[in-house]
């Protein structure tokens, strides 16, 4: 990336997940040039097919589990927390919505009621009724799934907390609890989702299938673009009383749509997931130094932890001089954020590596 006075920069954010496959993959951008060229915004409600929305879909479905078949797209991934919600209390005539303390699922007052930080909650109450907010990757929250929870919504690796992923057991148990209380299980890939994780879903490596999953970020290949992703059958509950249950001006608009099916093919054809893990080794074997307590990773997706956000803060002011671009997380702000383009070389990865080490001797 470039300032406006010609000086590069290292990309270590990926605007925060969403340049999965880049910036301005050519692929992508020819895509983009195609449909502008064809039609922009028509009627996104049904009455016109749209060959971008459904192609995608299609695409997106093929590398889905089969009950993961009916994409409803929005414009955002907070859009989607909203619509996955809607059809929760709709689908099983429930109320109760289960979330777990440092999630982040959006910044829209119904994300944010599912939102696990108080912080961030306080000066938009009262938000939604109703909802629970458990500790995340222990057993013993699992209890409050009940009779009367409509749904139980979860990042699989919870992002703004510091890339914490929970085990294997756990998640497996909260999908069986979900099946034994008629809960739906939701599970959030917005930030996790294509190939962060070093496979295409990071639900893949807990062998849990969600009865819907939020997907946003890098969906539209650096375009506008949300979906949520349920069954057929179980989405249709939005067809009927009322009717239109769920509806979006924007959503899946053909543009957004054409740049993320031509961005999803590039990620699949191209070998990039495949490369993830070698890259997350190199980038764990150069990030050693006294001043790093520890780093959490799940594929190109990091937690570099200093001890204190304003030691994390004075070695990230440190990257950007020299020319790399870091973050924070927000409920884990001691900690950067890495989570570059999938596309990032081995030889950037080592540049980057160096400067932050580097940073560190002087922070």
């Amino acid at each position: 990336m470039y300032d406006a006075d010609e000086k590069k920069y290292i990309d270590l954010i990926g605007g925060i997940s969403v340049c999965n496959i880049g910036h301005r993959h050519p692929a992508v951008t020819a895509a983009i040039k195609e449909q502008v060229d064809k039609y922009l915004h028509v009627l996104v409600y049904g009455e016109f097919i749209q060959s971008p929305q459904v192609q995608y879909a299609k695409l997106l479905a093929d590398h889905l589990p089969a009950s993961l078949n009916s994409v409803f797209f929005t414009n955002s991934g907070a859009e989607a927390t909203e619509g996955a919600m809607k059809l929760a209390k709709r689908a099983t005539g429930r109320s109760q919505i289960i979330a777990f303390k440092n999630a982040y699922h959006g910044s829209t007052q119904g994300a944010l009621s599912v939102m696990g930080d108080e912080y961030w909650r306080n000066a938009y109450r009262p938000l939604l009724p109703d909802v629970l907010h458990l500790d995340y990757n222990i057993p013993s929250s699992l209890e409050f799934i009940s009779s009367k929870t409509a749904c139980v919504i979860a990042e699989t690796i919870q992002a703004e907390s510091g890339v914490r992923a929970p085990s294997e057991a756990w998640l497996q148990s909260l999908r069986k609890k979900c099946d034994q209380q008629g809960a739906l299980l939701i599970l959030d890939e917005i930030q996790a989702g294509f190939g962060r994780t070093g496979t295409c879903w990071a639900f893949e490596q807990f062998e849990v299938v969600p009865d819907i999953v939020l997907l946003g970020k890098a969906l539209g290949a650096g375009m506008p673009l949300g979906a949520f992703i349920a069954d057929k059958q179980l989405m249709w509950t939005l067809t009927n009383h009322p009717v239109l249950g769920h509806i979006t001006t924007f959503g899946g608009h053909p543009v957004s749509c054409a740049a993320g099916l031509a961005g999803f093919k590039a990620l699949m054809e191209e070998g990039y997931i495949q490369q993830v893990k070698q890259k997350e080794a190199l980038f764990k074997k150069i990030l050693v130094h006294p001043k790093i307590k520890m780093v959490r990773s799940a594929g190109l997706w990091m937690a570099v932890e200093f001890d204190s956000f304003e030691t994390n803060k004075k070695i990230m002011d440190a990257c950007l001089q020299k020319g790399l671009l870091t973050d924070w997380f927000l409920f884990a702000p001691q900690c950067m954020r890495i989570a570059p383009p999938l596309t990032i070389s081995e030889k950037l990865i080592e540049e980057a590596g160096r400067i932050i080490v580097e940073a560190c001797d002087e922070g």
